[in-house]
């Protein structure tokens, strides 16, 4: 579409003008004929009850107010229905909504339409809808005939009411339509005009042309003929039943908006008590815990008090007695505690007397290594040679001071290493990767750490290993389980039965009682399972 600029404008030569001119319109009319088509839609698909409308009438008053509403979009609808009428070689002398107004009425008649059209495309190769309107004039002419009675004054009132007029209003959907005057008038602004096809309506007299304003009353307190009373009584029965229809969807609507701001309040309430519930349970946690705290201060402050009383007695004690007598005591006394404190030491060792008469049964791996640590500390402390030899021989090390601490204290390693290994061994879904992360520090004394763990833990590395070796495909027939450890079936067996290529079918155990029992994945989204 062309865009004209002020200093632009005389250098565009007519060509170029027209051109952007025939586009602008050609495009608006094919516009019209999109949003007729998208109106059909809206109405015979029911689209506009997803969005509340109760009605397709409903949803035009209220969301193409501004186009028109429902009154344009009946004239759309209605244009619609004259071109799907015609042929498809009269349909394009039509080629926009607003010239099918005068070929309304014939819509019924599609011979006496066809006719019409192409008389006025015998004129014009696009007729204009006052073109139409004159081929409708000369195809189906008005029936103008007056019934003339022997009184003058009747002739002269029926000619008066039987006055032909012209709907010339664009936005009245019976624009261009001609009908008669035959009852008197309600008022000094409306006719009632009917129509050759037999409709009657009440239309404004500033709508109409060819109206003798003779004819118009001047009093509003006059008596109306029985045609025109019953016709003023359908009128105000219509038009009461279409505010009770009005005033009902209304209601229905104002109640259903209640309930919905109900909801949303109710539902706002109901979270804002989740809220409060969960700050609540976070401060009794808080105070249970500052409740624990302060109990165990309680308690040192009491264990305090007692040392302090403790402390007290003692330094009265202390003035009361001399101070060579103390010494005395505090010697014999420390020497009492020092012997219960050795004695009871030397109940939990080993006695290597024993393990000499009869090896142990348990832990005999550790027994020999507490007994060439102590072979080593002895020799040590004595320079005795042959209990450093012996110290070596137990440790598995080389006859030397160095070499028996190095030993030592790779041998003081072994309780973690056997703890650290066991831990990332009980992890579900353990890798070799795992395994490895925490075995690589300790590698120097695998033989040591290796004698300590089980069979099974054993032949659980080994299947590690042999796993990281060796590539395994999940195919059919692999138990498998997630890959991804966020999920919540993470630790779940299913079995492969069927492949699909990219994809498998897996059926898995705890669906076994529920009606659906499988599902597909790609494999990248499981694992072998591992127990």
């Amino acid at each position: 579409m062309l865009t004209l600029e002020p200093e632009q404008t005389t250098t565009l030569d007519y060509s170029v003008v027209n051109a952007s001119i025939q586009e602008t319109f050609t495009a608006i009319d094919r516009f019209e004929w999109q949003a007729i088509d998208e109106l059909r839609l809206m109405r015979d698909k029911g689209y506009y009850q997803d969005g509340g409308h109760k009605s397709f009438e409903a949803y035009c008053e209220s969301e193409l107010t501004k186009h028109g509403g429902y009154r344009r979009v009946r004239d759309f609808l209605s244009a619609k229905k004259v071109v799907d009428t015609l042929p498809e070689e009269l349909r394009v002398k039509i080629t926009k909504p607003s010239q099918t107004r005068p070929l309304l009425r014939l819509v019924k008649t599609p011979d006496k339409l066809q006719e019409v059209v192409a008389l006025a495309s015998q004129e014009k190769s696009f007729p204009t809808a006052a073109d139409f309107a004159l081929a409708v004039q000369k195809v189906v002419p008005k029936n103008t005939s007056i019934t003339r009675t022997n009184s003058t004054k009747q002739e002269k009132i029926k000619t008066q009411l039987c006055n032909s007029v012209t709907v010339s209003s664009l936005s009245h959907p019976r624009y261009g339509d001609s009908g008669v005057i035959e009852a008197s008038a309600p008022n000094n602004y409306q006719q009632i005009v009917t129509f050759s096809d037999g409709e009657r309506l009440l239309i404004n007299n500033g709508d109409l042309t060819g109206l003798n304003d003779a004819i118009v009353s001047e009093s509003s307190g006059r008596t109306y003929p029985k045609e025109y009373t019953e016709a003023i009584a359908a009128l105000k029965e219509q038009h009461q039943q279409e505010l009770e229809r009005l005033q009902q969807e209304l209601r229905v609507g104002l109640q259903s908006e209640a309930i919905a701001r109900a909801e949303e309040q109710v539902s706002k309430q109901i979270q804002s008590l989740q809220n409060l519930y969960k700050q609540q349970r976070e401060q009794n946690i808080q105070l249970q815990q500052r409740l624990d705290e302060m109990e165990s201060l309680r308690q040192l402050e009491t264990e305090n008090q007692q040392l302090q009383q403790r402390i007290q007695e003692l330094e009265n004690a202390v003035q009361q007695r001399p101070s060579q007598q103390w010494g005395n005591t505090m010697t014999q006394q420390g020497t009492k505690a020092l012997n219960k404190q050795v004695k009871q030491a030397l109940e939990k060792t080993i006695d290597l007397r024993s393990l000499a008469q009869e090896p142990p049964k348990e832990n005999a791996q550790e027994c020999l290594r507490l007994m060439g640590m102590a072979l080593k500390n002895l020799a040590s402390a004595m320079n005795n040679t042959q209990a450093l030899e012996a110290a070596a021989i137990i440790l598995g090390s080389e006859p030397t001071p160095i070499a028996i601490a190095y030993r030592a204290e790779q041998l003081e390693m072994l309780p973690q290493a056997v703890s650290d290994i066991r831990s990332v061994l009980a992890k579900p879904g353990c890798t070799w990767q795992d395994y490895w992360a925490v075995a690589q520090e300790y590698e120097v004394i695998k033989q040591d750490y290796w004698a300590e763990l089980t069979t099974q833990e054993t032949e659980l590395i080994t299947a590690l290993h042999n796993t990281s070796t060796e590539p395994r495909t999940i195919g059919i027939g692999s138990i498998v389980a997630h890959a991804d450890p966020y999920r919540t079936l993470y630790v779940a067996r299913g079995e492969v039965i069927q492949d699909l290529g990219d994809e498998v079918i897996v059926a898995w155990d705890h669906w076994q009682n529920e009606s659906k029992k499988t599902d597909r994945y790609f494999r990248d989204e499981l694992r072998f399972w591992q127990g």
